[in-house]
């Protein structure tokens, strides 16, 4: 029995207890005596202790050397680190990161090493690290991906050098690009694939999109796509709209992706009752309701109601309400398939704006950005001036990113407006080359600072030199006069004109122009202009028209003009609504030889008819008259053809020598012009339209001479014609043809106008 229970107590021993000293680590509770760093060759001893956890005098402590452990690899210094206990010293082993000696890259050719060392974070002179190296090639390929490459491979390579430093070379596949091989719809059926692809900024790959990169994939994109369909079917009527998903899938080859969208369009709906609510005493809804944009009937479009609703902020916040704010409530007749939309305007919060904080321009002045602000610190906060005050700044064209953003001020009932800019480029040297039936072959280079001295000014110098016609000019204008809105400036130019084909002559003009311009609202501008010009016509042939030889040698213009305008287009180039309003009066004589009142006006209306078919209209009218019993030169009068009325040449119609044909110009002349923009079948991308067009117009009023007889009448000219516009990567290019329906025997003609031009 004795035995039996000295069996059993050995047992527990060897069971319980002895675990218990087999856990308990080596040296654990001995004091350090010393403490001894081993590997180092760039750390210093002292920099490793100061990260250590276990002191001299200190009893070792396993978490405590757990803790330094992670201090020290948490420094990035270290691939290895070890601790030991060898008697009562603490031995720390380490192993030293390599250095970084430099950083290349092998195998890229679409994409410049400058940019991809940018990027990454490991760089010359740095310590190298694994997990640093495995995060870049993750960057690496990110950059590879967003620029359509999917089948890039990125492999780091490792070349050892004495004293602890390291090469690294990224190897780089960057493979072809993966492009969008099909874009494919399910769900639609009021709209084809075809019109549906036409509203989405991806487009499927093909030979002609060489120089686009919309033919890529990118999941930003993507999320862009989904956007702008709903906005397309909410335009249409579509309120109950939804993008199901958007899915890209890669081919099993890799070498581009299918993408899917499934969409749910919903019923289209109409405008049902559309009405006007307020809080505000004394407003006259009556009155706001002019501001509408849509009637009841007419397909819902959710544009229009986003379009109303700014109309009635700006419109309620001008008669001197504030605190504005705008909601559409909008009630669904599912029976009706209508919307009934009441626009309340209530009371915002009142909030006023305490700062305006900019930060990132590093060149352009602070008060160049802060004048472009539609409100200013203590104002009322109106989230219509801040957009409008972003749109503002991002036309100047001196930010690659504008964003502001508002943030809470130092109490509830204020605000604080953060501004956000991206500087980028404003100097230009720009090249052109190009060539007109008109003006025929065409060569310029000029160079230009959009924001000298970071002040917002611009400083022009331009060379323009073409077998017909040279310029050189030089101007310079200031956005803010005297701190204030106006825009003032000068031009210095000097021009020459071969005019022999015309009128058997040449000219040449040198002189200087001041001008400053103003704007009355959003959409109305004036310009005023004094010119003062020495012209000098030369170069008169014998035969030339009596009318012409009476002219030849120098005159002195001082001008005096002012141009008022109306733009209310919804872009420059190729607008689809919107309008051109411009009238000019001049006067000269103030010195000078030439004495004459010219009076013109032009204006053009555009409206798209339906999707992609643009019709406009334009015309003009002028009227010159001399007086101070002067003689009205050649070089004022009008001229009419080429680009102002297709199918004549230019000085093509109007006053003749009878004898001689060469164009005296005239004093009175109107145009017309009549056109249709439409597709022709070509992918919108490419850039190609068609465009049918009728034009009218007559020059008359001739300046008698004794000796000449001047053919002169004021038959109205017509023509018709056809064109195609291509809007190339190289600049626009343009051909005409032109039939005259109605003219004179003694007009020039020309069937066939052909442009093109560019700057590179």
């Amino acid at each position: 029995m004795i035995f039996r229970w000295a069996v059993l107590a050995v047992a527990a021993v060897l069971v319980f207890g002895a675990p218990a000293y087999a856990q308990r680590p080596a040296g654990a509770g001995t004091t350090i005596t010393a403490v001894q760093i081993q590997g180092n060759v760039r750390a210093e001893a002292d920099t490793i202790r100061s990260y250590l956890q276990l002191k001299e005098g200190q009893p070792y402590d396993p978490a405590a050397a757990d803790r330094s452990l992670k201090a020290l690899f948490s420094t990035g210094l270290f691939s290895d680190v070890t601790m030991d206990m060898q008697g009562s010293t603490l031995v720390v082993k380490v192993t030293e990161n390599p250095i970084i000696n430099r950083v290349a890259f092998e195998g890229n050719r679409k994409i410049e090493d400058d940019k991809l060392r940018d990027e990454i974070q490991s760089k010359a002179r740095t310590v190298f690290t694994q997990a640093r190296v495995r995060a870049d090639v993750e960057r690496l390929l990110t950059i590879y991906r967003r620029s359509g490459r999917y089948n890039a491979v990125v492999e780091p390579k490792i070349i050892k050098l004495e004293q602890g430093r390291v090469d690294l070379v990224f190897e780089i596949s960057e493979g072809d690009v993966t492009g969008i091989k099909r874009i494919t719809f399910i769900g639609n059926k009021e709209f084809g694939d075809g019109t549906l692809r036409g509203k989405i900024r991806t487009v499927e790959s093909a030979w002609w999109r060489f120089l686009s990169s919309d033919d890529r994939f990118d999941p930003d994109r993507l999320n862009l796509d989904r956007e702008l369909l709903r906005k397309f079917y909410l335009s249409e009527g579509y309120a109950d709209f939804r993008v199901e998903s958007a899915v890209a899938e890669l081919s099993p080859t890799r070498d581009g992706f299918f993408l899917t969208f499934t969409i749910s369009e919903g019923e289209r709906y109409k405008f049902g009752k559309i009405d006007i609510s307020t809080r505000f005493q004394g407003l006259d809804v009556d009155t706001l309701k002019s501001y509408l944009t849509m009637s009841e009937g007419d397909w819902y479009d959710a544009n229009e109601v986003d379009k109303t609703v700014t109309a009635l902020s700006d419109a309620v916040g001008t008669l001197g309400y504030a605190f504005v704010d705008v909601r559409p409530n909008i009630r669904r007749n599912r029976d009706t398939h209508t919307l009934d939309i009441t626009f309340s305007i209530q009371e915002g919060p009142r909030v006023y704006v305490e700062r305006i904080d900019v930060s990132g321009n590093t060149r352009t002045l602070d008060k160049v950005i802060r004048r472009e602000f539609r409100l200013a610190e203590g104002d009322a906060f109106s989230t219509a001036k801040v957009r409008r005050s972003e749109q503002r700044l991002k036309n100047l064209g001196f930010f690659e990113k504008v964003d502001i953003s508002a943030t809470p001020g130092s109490t509830p009932d204020k605000t604080d407006l953060q501004v956000q800019v991206v500087e980028q480029s404003t100097g230009e040297i720009s090249f052109g080359a190009g060539y007109s039936s008109v003006g025929g072959i065409l060569g310029d280079i000029s160079i230009r600072e959009r924001n000298l001295l970071g002040k917002g000014q611009d400083l022009r110098l331009g060379l323009s030199l073409g077998t017909l016609s040279t310029l050189i000019d030089l101007s310079f204008t200031e956005p803010y006069f005297l701190d204030r809105p106006v825009a003032a400036g000068f031009d210095l130019f000097r021009t020459t004109n071969d005019r022999q084909a015309i009128a058997s002559y040449s000219d040449a003009s040198v002189g200087f122009a001041l001008r400053a311009g103003w704007a009355f609202s959003e959409h109305t501008t004036q310009t005023v202009r004094y010119t003062l010009r020495d012209t000098n016509i030369y170069n008169v042939q014998p035969w030339a028209s009596l009318v012409v030889q009476s002219q030849a040698g120098e005159s002195v213009t001082s001008e005096i003009s002012e141009t008022l305008a109306w733009d209310t287009r919804d872009q420059r180039i190729n607008p689809t609504k919107g309008f051109l309003l411009r009238h000019t009066v001049a006067v000269a004589g103030l010195i000078g030889d030439n004495y004459y009142f010219r009076t013109t006006a032009d204006a053009t209306v555009y409206q798209q008819i339906v999707e992609d078919f643009v019709a406009s209209i334009s015309g003009s009218v002028g009227y010159i008259a001399p007086f101070n019993n002067t003689v009205l030169r050649l070089t004022n009068r009008f001229f009419i053809g080429g680009d102002s009325l297709p199918g004549w040449a230019v000085g093509g119609i109007g006053p003749r020598d009878a004898n001689t044909t060469d164009s005296l110009g005239g004093q009175y002349y109107y145009t017309g012009i009549g056109e249709l923009s439409f597709p022709l079948g070509f992918p919108k991308e490419i850039g190609i339209v068609g465009k049918a067009f009728v034009d009218v117009g007559s020059l008359w009023g001739a300046v008698p001479l004794a000796g000449t007889t001047i053919l002169d009448d004021t038959l109205m000219r017509v023509g018709t014609g056809f064109g195609v516009q291509w809007l190339s990567p190289f600049g626009p290019i343009r051909i005409d043809y032109t039939i005259p329906l109605v003219k004179q025997p003694y007009d020039k003609l020309q069937a066939i106008r052909f442009s093109f031009g560019t700057h590179f």
